[in-house]
């Protein structure tokens, strides 16, 4: 089995660290470098939901998509919730490491896997990192369907193919809209509106979108919006990234046992559609 060392520097090779924006907080969370790996966990979220299912797993490693700590913090006390966390993974010689932005705008990324789970034809980075000669990294992406659809239909395929949440699929737009060119962005979007139009694209699926961005982007264009819940567009990352690591386990003869997590740990638990009446 890998020494963590050999693992995370693999990790490391696919999403920089040096990439990642320089508010974030990403790497190694826990963990002895020289402790053998032999089973991997990937998640969004480095919960307590997550944590245990690690445990359970008899995981050696959790690789999560969120960092823990983005911001600093004076305790690790597990009177906290993210302090529990902290002494889980410890008492159960769990590491954790983090690939959040650094994995956003990889090649292929967080967008490339929303993409590949919606049957989009990716075209290019929505914004491209300009330290990429080849033009292929950078956040977001343009991308192409291969015939048609409505925005009722586009609505309905994202809805089935990406994990069943609490909200499902905000739609902002005609429903009977044609769609042929859609912007995808895994996480919060709505900072985006700006590169989205100069896009010129039909539609933007993302999540989080607040209300003045969104009236403002469909007052300036036509523009049709999508919006997921936030950890539902992050999630086909994991299964992106374990067979990553699959690949890297196969090649170097490591034996790796690479699982993907199907907790939800969205934190809306239930919807209730409104209804209207007549007076």
């Amino acid at each position: 089995m890998p020494r963590l060392s050999e693992v995370i520097a693999a990790l490391e090779a696919l999403w920089p660290p040096e990439r990642a924006e320089s508010w974030d907080a990403v790497g190694t969370v826990a963990g002895d470098p020289d402790q053998q790996v032999g089973r991997v966990l990937f998640a969004v979220d480095p919960v307590r939901e997550t944590v245990d299912e690690a445990v359970r797993l008899g995981a050696d490693l959790l690789v999560t998509h969120h960092p823990l700590y983005l911001r600093g913090t004076t305790t690790v006390a597990a009177s906290t919730s993210k302090g529990r966390v902290v002494h889980t993974l410890i008492k159960n010689d769990i590491a954790l490491h983090v690939a959040h932005t650094n994995a956003d705008t990889a090649d292929p990324g967080v967008s490339d896997a929303l993409a590949g789970a919606l049957d989009l034809r990716v075209v290019r980075p929505l914004v491209p990192d300009p330290d990429d000669p080849a033009g292929r990294r950078g956040l977001g992406r343009v991308c192409a369907l291969d015939h048609p659809l409505t925005l009722r239909e586009l609505a309905a395929r994202a809805a089935a193919r990406l994990p069943a949440t609490a909200q499902g699929i905000r739609v902002a737009g005609d429903p009977e809209q044609q769609v042929r060119t859609v912007a995808v962005s895994g996480g919060s979007g709505d900072s985006l509106f700006d590169a989205v139009r100069a896009a010129g694209v039909d539609a933007f699926l993302t999540a989080d979108l607040r209300h003045h961005p969104a009236s403002e982007a469909r007052a300036h264009s036509p523009l049709a919006l999508l919006d997921a819940a936030h950890w539902a567009t992050e999630w086909p990352w994991c299964e992106l990234a374990a067979a990553q690591l699959d690949e890297i386990s196969d090649r170097h003869g490591w034996d790796l046992r690479v699982h993907v997590s199907t907790t939800v740990t969205d934190p809306w638990t239930a919807h209730a559609a409104s209804t209207t009446t007549d007076d």
